[in-house]
């Protein structure tokens, strides 16, 4: 349906994505993990056909998106990253505007505001003026009026940032109805690891402008089957037992977070008697050691060297 070839975009001397080749079957929801600088915005960018890429091409359905941006954007629709709201105007007006700009007229639009309204869960509050609306509400607001023109594809840009859980929880449920009743294929991004596994039948890693990893869940997760995690929850931490672990020679990585370390070691390593002497030696008090098998985060974090959030 969508496929990337051999795109770059160079910003003087620098590139913000290099020989990107991806594609997405219809149907499909895609993950694109990346952390910040990673790329993804400009890669969004310009499969939306927003930025022209300084080499390589974009296909919709086989068809140049480059060459004819116009067809491309009747079926495709763009959830941003940033709110782009008017927030002087009540939800119902909004849709109202937007729903002109996509050239929608009398009955078709007033049911097209009515569905959308219904799909993301504000029609008993359409004639409140947006800037009442919680950050939540102007999330999901954002999300419809991307649907108002019934878009085959729906890219969306880290949707649930700053908001609620429930809110949070809301749209990811909106987004699989989205997939599964009305077929709409999905690219999304999100710098919520759990958000990506629970939704996306595949997932694109970036790092640095470069692809760095594409494939299943599953497919992924292999990067580190040979290996196990240890989270380690300690009373407090110092940069000498930190250090000790680093260098340690069968540990493989190490991310501190707070009071929480996670070592990744090869299956067969047994850490757990040095671990309480380093400990013992810096006088510190374990918590908790727990084993674990490598999640998608601690791929992640492997192929990149950063945590998502990061």
């Amino acid at each position: 349906m969508l496929e990337l070839v051999n795109i770059s975009k160079k910003f003087k001397q620098t590139y913000a994505v290099k020989n990107m080749n991806m594609f997405m079957e219809r149907g499909e929801i895609v993950g694109l993990l990346g952390p910040n600088g990673a790329g993804k915005s400009t890669a969004i960018s310009i499969m939306s056909s927003l930025v022209e890429p300084t080499a390589g091409e974009v296909y919709f359905d086989n068809r140049s998106i480059l060459k004819n941006p116009t067809s491309f954007r009747k079926v495709a629709g763009i959830v941003p990253q940033e709110i782009a709201l008017y927030e002087d105007l009540t939800a119902e007006e909004n849709l109202r505007f937007f729903g002109r700009i996509y050239q929608i007229k009398g009955k078709q639009l007033q049911k097209r505001i009515e569905d959308v309204l219904q799909i993301i869960g504000l029609a008993d509050r359409k004639k409140e003026v947006v800037k009442t609306y919680s950050g939540g509400m102007k999330r999901r607001l954002n999300i419809g009026v991307a649907l108002l023109h019934e878009p085959e594809l729906l890219i969306m840009d880290e949707p649930t940032v700053g908001i609620d859980a429930q809110s949070r929880k809301y749209i990811l449920e909106t987004v699989k109805q989205l997939n599964k009743e009305m077929n709409v294929t999905i690219l999304y991004t999100s710098h919520y690891m759990e958000e990506v596994e629970y939704l996306c039948n595949r997932i694109y890693i970036m790092d640095k402008g470069n692809l760095i990893a594409a494939g299943t869940k599953e497919e992924i997760n292999r990067i580190l089957s040979g290996e196990k995690s240890i989270v380690i929850k300690a009373s407090h931490l110092t940069n000498p037992f930190i250090y000790e672990l680093k260098t340690y020679p069968l540990v493989n990585s190490v991310d501190v977070m707070d009071k929480q370390i996670t070592v990744m070691v090869s299956k067969e390593v047994n850490l757990f008697k040095d671990l309480i002497a380093m400990a013992d030696e810096a006088n510190i008090e374990l918590i908790s050691v727990n084993i674990k098998t490598p999640t998608l985060e601690d791929v992640f974090l492997h192929l990149t060297g950063r945590a998502l959030r990061d």
